[in-house]
């Protein structure tokens, strides 16, 4: 059995990695750099950079805070927030990045995928997804995407959790792949911050949905949280911020619990 990924997420926001509630309530967690050694030092399978507001801001990703971000570690690193181009993923990638996360961009261009796949290889794109519960079908013009599914529940947002859009996420995840998405970062913005547990039906739907690997995101609060996503979400890893950041939980003890409930895991 391939093992599973145990990943630490910086949203940054000015230089400073930030946390919120449901993308709301954003407080100051420390310094990227400081935060991405620490990390790697504590046997981190990955890192996440995400630059939570370069889509909103209508600007390009901080290349300097990725350049310093990269510099402190020696593990994978995945670098999102506006980025718009191949031009732009190719600076990331320049900057140190292992992988570059497509979102907001990608919705209103999915040639956007296509063409950073067939430049770098599917597997330095990453397709982030920022999902909402809905209670209705969506209704909406879908010509663009196909007609959506009478039974559509989870709808995407883009630009932070600003906009919210009429398209299905489990369609969005089965196109992107099908242009060339590598992966897929799946957050939850209900669950996101909530500490009461991924939610682990959007990520089995994905999953099911899809061929590559899916990493749940939003919800943890405790370590049974990521032994869940695991097996009920069917994901392939699991991505935490607020818990690793103040402390709450480190690294090492998520690995010994899933080692522990039969999950493999890279050893520390």
């Amino acid at each position: 059995m391939l093992t599973r990924r145990v990943i630490p997420c910086l949203d940054v926001d000015n230089g400073r990695v930030v946390k919120g509630v449901s993308f709301v309530d954003i407080r100051d967690a420390g310094d990227p750099a400081e935060l991405a050694a620490f990390y790697n030092a504590e046997g981190a399978d990955e890192l996440v950079f995400l630059d939570i507001t370069a889509s909103s801001d209508a600007r390009n990703t901080m290349i300097d805070v990725v350049e310093k971000v990269s510099s402190e570690v020696f593990i994978p690193l995945t670098v999102g927030g506006g980025i718009r181009s191949v031009d732009n993923m190719r600076q990331m990638l320049e900057a140190g990045a292992d992988k570059v996360a497509v979102n907001s961009a990608a919705v209103a261009n999915p040639q956007l995928i296509e063409d950073c796949a067939k430049e770098f290889g599917a597997q330095c794109v990453v397709l982030a997804m920022d999902v909402k519960r809905v209670d209705d079908p969506i209704i909406a013009n879908f010509d663009k995407y196909g007609e959506v599914p009478a039974e559509a529940l989870f709808q995407i947002v883009t630009h932070g959790g600003r906009r919210p859009t009429a398209l299905d996420a489990v369609k969005w995840a089965k196109l992107a792949t099908e242009a060339g998405a590598g992966e897929l970062l799946v957050t939850s913005m209900d669950a996101d911050g909530q500490k009461t547990g991924y939610d682990n039906e959007l990520l089995s739907v994905i999953s099911d949905a899809v061929t590559v690997p899916v990493i749940a995101s939003g919800g943890a609060g405790e370590l049974g949280h990521f032994y869940d996503a695991l097996t009920e979400g069917k994901s392939d890893a699991v991505l935490a911020a607020s818990l690793f950041h103040f402390g709450e939980l480190r690294v090492s003890e998520v690995k010994s619990h899933l080692a522990e409930r039969g999950i493999p895991t890279r050893e520390v």
